[in-house]
C-alpha cells in the first residue's frame, strides 16, 4: 500500500470532539460526517483546503477522547488518504483500523515533516518519504491481520469477504 499527498499538520492531544464535534452526532451519514471533519480542530477550514489523497500528519495522542467510530470515518470519508502521527490513543487506533483508515506510528515522521510538505507513505517498505524535504522515516510495522482489515475496507467488509458474503 502507497499514499501520496500533502501533509496538513496538527498538534499533540487531537481529541475525536476537534476531529468530529459532537453537535453532529446525530447522523451516521458518512457523508455529513466528512463534510465537518477537524471543523473544531486549530484547522477549521480544513476541510474546505484539503484535497483527496491528502495526509494528516500530527504529535502524540491522536484520536485521544470519547471512543465514537465516527472520527475515523469523518476522516476517511473526508478523502484523507491516511494518518501519521507519534502516537495514537488506543481507542482511535483499534477504530481507525475497524473502519479501514490507514494510520502509522512515526514519531520521527511527526517531527520531520511540516504542513504543506509533499509526502508519500509506503506501507510495505515501512517507510515515510518527505517528498519536500527528501528525508525519508521509518514507520512502526502493521501487524498482517490489521493489513488484511485495510485492504478489505474494515472490520465489517473483512468479515463479510470472510464469511462468502461479499
Amino acid at each position: 500500500m502507497k499514499f501520496k499527498g500533502t501533509a496538513w499538520k496538527f498538534g499533540a492531544d487531537v481529541d475525536t470532539d476537534a476531529i468530529i464535534p459532537a453537535r453532529y452526532l446525530n447522523t451516521s451519514d458518512p457523508d455529513e460526517l466528512a463534510s465537518h471533519c477537524m471543523e473544531d480542530s486549530t484547522t477549521p477550514d480544513f476541510i474546505k483546503k484539503m484535497k483527496r489523497g491528502d495526509v494528516i500528519v500530527a504529535e502524540k495522542n491522536f484520536g485521544c477522547g470519547s471512543s465514537r467510530e465516527h472520527a475515523p470515518i469523518a476522516i476517511k470519508t473526508a478523502g484523507v488518504s491516511c494518518v501519521v502521527a507519534k502516537s495514537f490513543a488506543r481507542i482511535f487506533y483499534r477504530n481507525a483500523f475497524n473502519m479501514g483508515l490507514p494510520i502509522f506510528e512515526s514519531p520521527e515522521a511527526a517531527a520531520g515533516i511540516s504542513e504543506g510538505d509533499e509526502i508519500e507513505v509506503d506501507a510495505d517498505a515501512g517507510v515515510v518519504r518527505n517528498l519536500t524535504t527528501e528525508k525519508e522515516f521509518s514507520v512502526a510495522p502493521v501487524p498482517a491481520f490489521m493489513q488484511e482489515l485495510l485492504a478489505a475496507g474494515g472490520l465489517m467488509a473483512y468479515t463479510k469477504k470472510k464469511a462468502g458474503l461479499a
